[in-house]
């Protein structure tokens, strides 16, 4: 068996070699040929039937783990019968924060959550009224989010008007929404990250960070391993089965009384942390399911 792992071509940082450079290793322990693709090398060419400017006579793999944000090139791949992990629709309702909270509306416990209304690049947010709706519903402080944004940069805590208007005018017209804050009953803030396989609970870390409301571990957080319940476990099922996630990091939050509280899913989730938190290795849970999942539907043979 053989597949792709298809990369970004223009994202050249070591900590992402380290994904690949796993993935890779994993897949040839288990007896399968990864080979490295960006996704500069295969350009989607837009006609009625989806068709890409590659030659198929090169020979299509068995499967693709598409490690990417490039929808369309996901989509076009699709279109030829190929088989992604995660596939375009997972990693599109992932990518975009306010797709994530629709889509999961009513399944799981969320924050509070309003989008920003659209404006224009050039534009940018010259009237900023609607965030006096918004402060009233909610009280200070909230959460204000880029729609589009990793490891927790893009996330402001807003403690005031000017504060509200100064960070989003900061975001040019980019989309972003405005949440309630979730205020855990310790200093800083702490969450976990439960790596879901399969439909398996794979791995689960507690983050940890006593000087910021961002827990993530590039903010200075730290790490330990951590049970998850059966309650949280179940959440994390759930939000990958409706994104349709075939594996993902989910982030989980707590209110004051301990209750868990969803934050966000990661179809691409970085997995060096969880594996020197754990010992479990993410990379060979994720290779292993892709070889079962085809051996199970059939599918070798050009990833159909």
């Amino acid at each position: 068996m053989n597949g792709w792992l298809i990369t970004n071509g223009f994202l050249k940082i070591p900590k992402f070699n380290d994904i690949y450079d796993r993935l890779i290793s994993a897949a040839s322990r288990e007896g399968c040929e990864l080979k490295l693709i960006t996704n500069t090398d295969i350009i989607a060419r837009i006609d009625k039937a989806g068709n890409l400017t590659a030659d198929p006579a090169a020979g299509w793999p068995d499967f693709i783990i598409f490690w990417d944000k490039d929808i369309r090139l996901a989509r076009s791949l699709e279109a030829q019968g190929l088989r992604l992990y995660n596939r375009a629709g997972a990693i599109e309702a992932c990518d975009d924060k306010s797709l994530t909270i629709r889509l999961l509306s009513g399944l799981v416990r969320m924050p509070e959550t309003y989008c920003i209304p659209f404006t224009y690049d050039l534009q940018g947010y010259s009237d900023t009224g609607f965030l006096d709706i918004i402060a009233d519903r909610l009280g200070y402080p909230f959460v204000l989010k880029e729609c589009f944004g990793s490891f927790g940069e893009q996330v402001h805590l807003i403690n005031s008007w000017e504060e509200s208007e100064a960070v989003l005018k900061s975001c040019g017209g980019r989309p972003c929404i405005i949440q309630e804050y979730i205020k855990g009953p310790w200093k800083g803030s702490r969450d976990i990250r439960i790596n879901v396989v399969g439909n398996r609970c794979v791995a689960s870390m507690m983050r940890i960070n006593e000087d910021d409301f961002r827990a993530n571990i590039t903010n200075g957080g730290r790490m330990e391993p951590y049970t998850p319940t059966k309650e949280e476990c179940g959440m994390a099922l759930t939000v990958c089965k409706k994104l349709g996630l075939d594996f993902a990091g989910v982030d989980i939050m707590f209110d004051e009384n301990h209750e868990p509280v969803f934050c966000e899913a990661n179809s691409n989730a970085h997995f060096k942390s969880i594996y020197d938190c754990t010992g479990v290795d993410v990379a060979a849970e994720i290779i292993k399911h892709i070889i079962s999942d085809r051996t199970l539907n059939g599918g070798t043979g050009n990833g159909r």
